[in-house]
């Protein structure tokens, strides 16, 4: 069973995995919740698709005075550094990390990811659909807020939490 992890969700402003908008993570420690995390990150390529916004509600007006990513992952990476990263439809927000990686030059450190996800297919096949909002409910988590970064790294958390041994 995963203990130690850091669960992690990217919105992004357009079809581009560069895009990343906001990023919002959550630490637990021995299983506990012990650190969360939000920021907002000015996107690149700096614009907000239709699509985008409806799903996240984020326009430019709200990250256009924000700080890039290598900013953002250079302040916020050391609160979790060395811990296993999990999200919920993990190539999704691991494919962001790298392309966000990729374009601002920054040597990727290797982090290695777990899926939620994948791992409620296993857990509970018995569901109709293996959504975050889905998942998170059957395992107790009210996600009101779905698709703000923090909103859903807290339901990965208590995801992760719950079925750990899948993961």
């Amino acid at each position: 069973m995963i203990t130690d992890f850091a669960a992690i969700d990217f919105e992004t402003a357009n079809g581009k995995r560069t895009s990343v908008c906001s990023v919002g993570v959550v630490v637990v420690r021995r299983g506990q919740i012990c650190d969360s995390i939000y920021r907002l990150i000015r996107p690149r390529p700096n614009f907000y698709s239709y699509f985008n916004t409806a799903i996240h509600k984020l326009t430019a007006r709200d990250t256009d005075q924000a700080p890039r990513f290598n900013e953002v992952w250079t302040e916020i990476s050391d609160r979790f550094g060395g811990l296993p990263l999990i999200a919920h439809n993990s190539p999704f927000d691991e494919g962001c990390l790298r392309a966000a990686f990729d374009i601002y030059e920054m040597e990727y450190p290797g982090y290695r990811f777990h899926c939620t996800c994948r791992a409620s297919r296993r857990a509970f096949p018995h569901l109709p659909n293996h959504k975050l909002k889905t998942v998170a409910m059957h395992c107790g988590f009210d996600l009101t807020d779905h698709h703000h970064a923090l909103a859903d790294a807290e339901a990965c958390a208590a995801i992760a939490l719950r079925i750990g041994d899948y993961l």
